[in-house]
């Protein structure tokens, strides 16, 4: 899929994250990035179900002409019983979502601390499951340290940072990598060819996850964009910002339609080493 500013085509399409415009339901989001003319969604599954029934979100991409792209398996604090305490089954049942709607990309966060039997057979769990549903990609994405009271943790197991590990698949989030206060581009680097798919979001590097509309913080967004070229990648961006503070819902199309416009502008100038 191509998107199209000024006459000038990006092979990158530019996703709306529906998590972006929480607390509107998923429903709202496809209605949004048709209005705004981005390529397609970022389903995060949560609570609202919506965003677990294939059947609905058909629908909804069906009527906005506006394809779900990307899967974000439920691997928040805030949705560990959705679908089943089995972190195994929420993402396989993630998977078969992604499927059915033949979205090519699934986002998964490494283990929590206190998943245990999940941490102890992620890696191997994950191939597993990525020959389940062959022809999807499970990019695991980066995180952060937690800092609190002036101590920091590391809540995810074995860490962090996937690429310590290793896995076929990654996701980059910057404004995560603004929260651990590590170089995104040294990030993307270190994913090499398994770079799948990027988070775009801005931090200032405070210590804490801010999903700032992307040219507002101190993350190398454009950057990032204008190197994808360069570093053959074939996947999708999906815009992920947090919109909670909007005062109005023409504040929140205004923080979104900022983001799409910023997306394409850097996908379509390339890096210096690639002109």
């Amino acid at each position: 899929m191509a998107a199209t500013l000024g006459g000038v085509t990006s092979r990158v399409p530019v996703l709306l994250s529906t998590s972006s415009l929480f607390p509107e339901r998923t429903a709202a989001a496809f209605q949004l990035a048709a209005a705004l003319g981005y390529d397609g969604l970022e389903v995060m599954v949560w609570t609202d179900a919506v965003s677990q029934d294939a059947g609905a979100l058909r629908g909804l991409a069906d009527h906005y002409d506006m394809p779900v792209l990307s899967v974000h398996a439920p691997c928040l604090l805030v949705t560990q019983r959705v679908w089943s305490p089995d972190p195994w089954e929420r993402l396989r049942r993630a998977a078969a979502l992604a499927e059915t709607l033949e979205a090519p990309t699934v986002v998964v966060h490494p283990p929590f601390t206190w998943q245990r039997d999940y941490a102890r057979n992620f890696a191997d769990g994950l191939d597993r499951v990525a020959d389940e549903f062959g022809g999807l990609r499970f990019a695991v994405e980066n995180m952060y340290p937690v800092r609190m009271a002036g101590r920091q943790f590391v809540p995810y197991v074995p860490g962090w940072d996937p690429t310590e590990t290793g896995y076929p698949s990654y996701t980059l989030d910057l404004s995560h990598c603004a929260a651990a206060h590590t170089d995104a581009l040294a990030m993307a680097d270190r994913m090499g060819d398994g770079l799948a798919h990027v988070h775009l979001g801005d931090g200032t590097g405070e210590g804490r996850d801010e999903h700032l509309v992307p040219g507002r913080g101190s993350q190398p967004c454009a950057e990032l964009l204008r190197s994808l070229a360069g570093r053959g990648f074939t996947g999708s961006v999906a815009v992920e910002v947090t919109t909670r503070g909007a005062k109005s819902r023409q504040a929140r199309e205004a923080d979104l339609r900022e983001a799409l416009a910023f997306a394409r502008q850097h996908l379509n100038t390339p890096s210096p080493i690639d002109a």
